[in-house]
């Protein structure tokens, strides 16, 4: 690969974070406005549709997610991959500025932890393979290793939506970013057979003719539909400096588990590299509690709202007509 397609490939992912930070700090503004006129999406609304600064947010996301695509056709993952975290200090800095959600001095010092963690272990993370076919793809996919993790990966979603959702969802800030993590990972693995078949096409090789994939482009419509829902959730819920580098470390580390399980990219690894990401992981799990435990919750202003006191942070309880009519929902 040449000097100037790695150059490409960089400007790309740069431009992906700016645009995908930004976009969290837009939705957030948009669901705030949709909030003090109606429902939080957080309980189950949707009027959050009707705001444009909202779309203004979504297009601004697709516009990242667009150019962060394309960048991996220019540039290797272990280039493109980390610059994600970019995006994590875009979000962080304008939610200071923009939604006055003061990033205290230990914040920052978690949120440095986690970038560094997460390139710690992505740059140590072993290289993978890269398909030839949509049909390579599907072999790979329907190995019994990953059906596994697929299962497994569908029944902890399934919990977190049907238990842990109706009674954490609204205190907990895992629970709405691990359904979107967990999603996520199944998205990128299904983005990378379509970008195969996309690729392929354009090389004179055409795959529209094989159903699997149109296979993989149905599942990362409803996986993507499904992050997207819980985001929103998570994104009116909590702390937008607080959601970004949760979701991206949390995100990135079951990608590549997933990437991983699927291509056996783990086979041959030095004994160095498995150090270096074990300490990767330590790192981003240090920045997660810092991130935790030093962060400025923002004053519940919804009318029809109690606020309680647990120790370390303020809660709101909605009155007993919200709870009456509170039932669970799919992804933020």
């Amino acid at each position: 690969m040449g000097v100037l397609d790695n150059t490409k490939g960089l400007i790309l992912a740069m431009l992906s974070s700016l645009f995908i930070g930004t976009s969290f700090i837009l939705k957030k503004k948009g669901l705030k406005r949709a909030a003090a006129a109606g429902t939080r999406a957080g309980t189950g609304s949707y009027t959050y549709l009707l705001e444009p600064l909202w779309w203004a947010g979504m297009i601004t996301m697709i516009v990242g997610e667009i150019a962060n695509f394309v960048a991996y056709m220019f540039a290797p993952a272990v280039l493109v991959t980390p610059l994600g975290a970019l995006s994590i200090i875009v979000s962080a800095v304008l939610a200071h500025f923009m939604l006055k959600e003061r990033l205290r001095q230990m914040g920052i010092l978690g949120c440095l932890s986690c970038i560094v963690g997460s390139i710690v272990i992505v740059i140590h993370a072993p290289q993978e393979h890269t398909p030839s076919s949509v049909l390579e793809i599907w072999t790979l996919a329907t190995e019994p290793a990953f059906l596994i993790y697929v299962a497994v990966t569908l029944s902890m979603v399934l919990v977190l939506i049907i238990y842990f959702e109706p009674h954490y969802g609204q205190t907990n800030i895992l629970v709405y970013l691990g359904i979107c993590s967990l999603m996520g990972s199944l998205t990128v693995m299904s983005i990378k057979a379509i970008g195969t078949a996309i690729k392929l096409t354009l090389e004179g090789i055409s795959q529209a003719a094989y159903p699997q994939t149109w296979f993989f482009l149905l599942v990362a419509v409803i996986c993507v539909i499904t992050q997207l829902n819980y985001l929103n959730k998570a994104l009116d819920t909590f702390n937008a400096a607080i959601v970004s580098p949760i979701y991206y470390v949390m995100f990135t580390t079951l990608t590549i588990i997933a990437s991983a399980i699927m291509f056996k990219d783990w086979s041959g690894q030095n004994m160095n590299s498995i150090i270096s990401e074990i300490c990767g992981f330590i790192t981003v799990l240090s920045g997660t509690i810092i991130l935790h435990v030093t962060r400025e919750e923002e004053p519940t202003t919804l009318p029809g709202t109690i606020i309680w006191y647990d120790g370390d942070r303020a809660k709101g309880l909605e009155d007993a007509h919200y709870i009456t009519l509170h039932s669970p929902d799919f992804f933020q």
